[in-house]
């Protein structure tokens, strides 16, 4: 169509715009625009509305929740950014805009802005809340690290880590530390590991130095959720000492490099074995002082006994005694009883010939019943007594006392009781009787009491 024919065709509104339209996508189909941001807003269909500007011009952007998926900063006015998208005209107001497809700062302060606006959100969520933090074990088994496997980083890592320990698993899970994909390949690392059957107790996310732009994955809010979401307690290793990322301020520990990772995640060997020799030796000589502490007691109560045959002797001759004074006190109330008896028989029949065999019988009979109930009950109340002695005896028996596991030691000959190691010399037979039987040994070496400092066998 020629410049004649444009001026005299008659357009529409809506036929004017339609070319334009179609004039400006397909002269325009795909532009990188830089600008500032300015009146930015977000209605509730989650769609960036905002235009962008330079000192002299403006334009209108629309930027869909759908293509929003890579945008690592959250737009507000003022900041400076790169952007690619389509032109296009907004037919119901003969507007043209560009439709993002594609955000991100401008520069290194842009990047820098970007990581201190989602620092701050984050910390005002609590995701650097020490409270948050999980323990590190001090004596881990399984260490998972997810790191680049081609980098420097994970050398350091091994070399410093079984240098330090030896008996330690280490899972290995590769993956891109920098580049557009890598964020998201640390985020389902991160996630999998989690759900994985390991036996994992940490996790250790490193990668060696380098530029903002090359630690950036690390800065990525998908990222710093994933650590904040790990069950498994994450130890943090990125850069040197003197790069810091979100990553650090999220994870439950940071390192400054990946060697110095190696060193908080686990104390030397050498160090364990000391402590384990500290504690055999603490033992030994808590278990010493309560063995010499019931050596003391048993000697204590052994003097307090004496002799247990002296004493079982003693008791012998008291129930002997007792005994003896039931059979006389026996023996003199049957005589008073029949004495009773007699002289009421007596009394009867000196005062009543006729009833004499009468008589005779029946007070036999009362008597003898009455003479007879006297004498079961107090038979049964001395045989109680004498059941209650025995039992005492038998609490004091000192063949209880053998039979607990100790022993009697007399000299041969003689058969004298040896109460004191001096009292025998190397050589001497002596006779130890134990609660089963006795042994006639000969003594090999003879310790004072204060010579004891451990005590084993029996006595």
């Amino acid at each position: 169509m020629t410049r004649k024919d444009y001026e005299q065709k008659i357009y529409t509104v809506s036929e004017l715009t339609r070319e334009i339209k179609d004039l400006l996508e397909e002269e325009f189909p795909l532009v990188w625009l830089e600008g500032e941001i300015s009146n930015f807003r977000v209605p509730p269909s989650g769609h960036y509305y905002f235009s962008l500007k330079d000192a002299n011009s403006q334009i209108r952007v629309v930027f869909f929740k759908s293509s929003q998926g890579s945008l690592s900063f959250l737009p507000e006015d003022g900041l400076q950014v790169l952007c690619q998208g389509r032109l296009s005209v907004y037919a119901g107001r003969g507007e043209y805009q560009i439709i993002l497809e594609r955000m991100e700062l401008k520069g290194w302060g842009a990047l820098q802005l970007a990581f201190e606006k989602l620092k701050q959100r984050l910390l005002d969520e609590g995701l650097f809340d020490e409270a948050r933090k999980k323990p590190i074990p001090e004596l881990p088994r399984t260490v998972a690290v997810v790191t680049s496997p081609s980098g420097a980083a994970i050398r350091d890592f091994l070399r410093v880590l079984y240098r330090r320990f030896h008996n330690i698993q280490v899972f290995i899970f590769p993956v891109l530390v920098q580049g557009e994909t890598a964020s998201l390949e640390i985020a389902q690392a991160l996630s999998m590991l989690n759900r994985s059957s390991l036996g994992l107790e940490v996790i250790v996310l490193t990668r060696g130095g380098g530029s903002i732009e090359d630690l950036w994955a690390f800065n990525e809010e998908r990222v710093a959720r994933a650590i904040a979401a790990s069950a498994i307690p994450v130890i943090s290793a990125i850069g040197h000492e003197v790069d810091f990322t979100i990553a650090d301020f999220v994870a439950d520990l940071r390192a400054s490099t990946p060697s110095a990772a190696a060193e908080l995640l686990i104390r030397p060997q050498a160090e364990w074995e000391e402590k384990i020799e500290d504690l055999e030796n603490r033992l030994a000589y808590r278990l010493k002082q309560a063995l010499r502490f019931r050596w003391e007691k048993l000697h204590y109560f052994q003097r307090r006994l004496g002799d247990p045959r002296r004493r079982l002797a003693d008791l012998a001759l008291r129930l002997d005694d007792h005994s003896e004074r039931l059979r006389r006190g026996l023996v003199i109330h049957l005589r008073n009883q029949t004495d009773g008896l007699r002289w009421v028989r007596e009394r009867i029949l000196g005062l009543n010939p006729l009833v004499q065999v009468r008589t005779n019988q029946s007070h036999l009979e009362l008597t003898t019943t009455r003479l007879n109930h006297l004498m079961a009950q107090r038979i049964s109340k001395l045989g109680m007594g004498l059941q209650t002695q025995g039992k005492a005896l038998q609490v004091l028996s000192p063949w209880n006392v053998l039979e607990r596991g100790y022993a009697l030691t007399q000299t041969l000959p003689g058969l004298k009781l040896v109460k004191d190691a001096e009292a025998v010399q190397p050589g001497q037979a002596i006779r130890v009787i134990l609660a089963r039987g006795e042994m006639d040994c000969r003594v090999e070496k003879t310790r004072k009491k204060e010579e004891l400092d451990f005590v084993k066998g029996t006595i």
